[in-house]
């Protein structure tokens, strides 16, 4: 594992920061469960951690790695269940809520597909369960592409491989485990040394750039107080709840509306999105009678190189993100979009990766308290990811749409959104403890995306 996905591992200690993530895909009809399952037997061949468990080492030296599970069984990972008539959505993301909070077995690999049957309309769904050490969102629609057909009964589907892992897996043996994590442990400490070294080196060698790297350093360290040094609470007086429940609601957005109108705005999509968050919040805020002018957003900003294999590539950035004037679309939308903007260019994202391989090696304790007190400042989480433009179809049956639910890491929601087709489908996984009208918050998203929609 790399530094972040292993400090992700950690602190799982505490269940409020479990962060598996979950896709609720909607077909137009049961899926072939044959085809399905050599589909997944296709895909075992060409990812590799979706046929390894976790090997913990030795007094976590190292992070934990990965290695082939001897015992995999498709049948502990590809599920059926049926609905209870008479089958309507409400009833579906429910069940996916409930499926989705139950931990994962740390002795498997970590994913699960559940085929679930009984929709109204003939329909089907597929939840996909996937932990955050395996992939983040980015990664897992790379993925997906091992598990999806571009038409509905392909000309020819290509053999799937021998699935069975070895009978044994040598990485097990405590002798094996103990030599690998002496060898692991000094190429981890001599790539940090040399990463140290090779920055002091530059510095001794360049002593004209003196000047310009303390600007620099200034600089990385305003911008650590703001990404990684919060102190102060979440904002909000009305999202302080907290448990572990889950609750799945879903919002669909015209892609060409959002679009036009973020571009006649000044920005992307993705500022018409975290604008059309922030009115809804502000919306539900002021019907309260808060006066909350700011809520703090975390958001993964990617940081995937072209070639890049499927595993975990972001760093967390932390926003305050305006609520207020909640009603006034084209205002929230100017100033969202100056902090999004801002926040990409943040220095301390760009050594994230570098810190959380360092922090890798705290006591699983001190991780737990750390984490827990970065959590406690925010308020809601959001992400964004850009889907199929075309038609897809799994196991025979269409894809009708995708609602992507992201981990919540004890924030009061996580809305997560992905284009397909000509949609964008949202997933909002929110705690109930902390939104407790839930039915007044969707129709303020659906009030502030109609407001976004008339700068069309």
């Amino acid at each position: 594992m790399s530094g972040a996905e292993a400090i992700m591992w950690a602190v799982e200690k505490d269940p409020a920061l479990r962060s598996d993530f979950c896709n609720v895909t909607l077909l137009d009809a049961q899926p072939d469960i044959a085809h399905l399952r050599h589909t997944v037997a296709r895909a075992l061949g060409e990812i590799p951690r979706l046929r390894q468990r976790v090997i913990g080492t030795p007094l976590r030296v190292v992070p934990p790695e990965f290695a082939d599970d001897p015992t995999l069984d498709l049948d502990a990972h590809v599920r059926t269940v049926g609905l209870p008539a008479p089958g309507d959505d409400r009833a579906l993301f429910d069940l996916c809520a409930q499926l989705a909070e139950q931990p994962f077995d740390r002795a498997r690999p970590l994913w699960e597909f559940t085929v679930i049957t009984g929709l109204e309309g003939g329909r089907a769904a597929l939840l996909q369960k996937v932990h955050h050490t395996i992939t983040d969102g980015e990664g897992a629609l790379r993925l997906s592409l091992a598990l999806v057909d571009f038409e509905r009964v392909p000309a020819s589907v290509p053999a799937a491989p021998d699935a069975a892992p070895p009978a044994t897996d040598r990485r097990d043996t405590p002798l094996a485990v103990a030599q690998h994590t002496l060898a692991d442990a000094a190429g981890r400490a001599l790539g940090l040394a040399r990463q140290s070294a090779g920055a002091v080196a530059h510095t001794i060698g360049h002593p004209g750039e003196l000047p310009g790297q303390a600007a620099d350093v200034a600089r990385l360290i305003g911008s650590f107080r703001r990404q990684a040094i919060v102190t102060d609470a979440a904002h909000s007086d009305l999202l302080s709840g907290r448990s572990l429940r889950r609750r799945f609601d879903v919002h669909t957005l015209p892609l060409a509306g959002v679009r036009d109108a973020s571009r006649n705005l000044g920005g992307s999509v993705n500022d018409g999105f975290v604008t059309v968050l922030a009115s809804a919040f502000g919306r539900y805020h002021e019907r309260a009678g808060s006066e909350v002018a700011d809520l703090r957003m975390a958001m993964p900003v990617s940081t995937r190189r072209a070639g890049g294999d499927g595993s975990n590539a972001f760093a967390p950035a932390r926003i305050l993100v305006p609520i207020q004037p909640a009603h006034d679309v084209g205002a929230l939308f100017k100033d969202v979009h100056q902090r999004l903007y801002a926040a990409k260019h943040e220095g301390a994202l760009h050594v994230a990766n570098g810190l959380a391989g360092w922090a890798a090696f705290l006591p699983t304790s001190v991780l737990v308290a750390l984490a827990k007190s970065q959590t406690r400042t925010i308020d809601f989480t959001s992400s964004n990811m850009r889907g199929s433009p075309v038609p897809l179809y799994i196991a025979g049956s269409r894809i009708l749409a995708n609602f992507p639910f992201g981990p919540r890491t004890a924030s009061a929601c996580n809305v997560t959104m992905i284009s397909y087709c000509d949609e964008l489908h949202l997933g909002l996984n929110t705690d109930p403890a902390a939104i407790s009208d839930i039915d007044a918050f969707l129709r303020d998203l659906g009030a502030a995306g109609a407001d976004l929609l008339a700068y069309g």
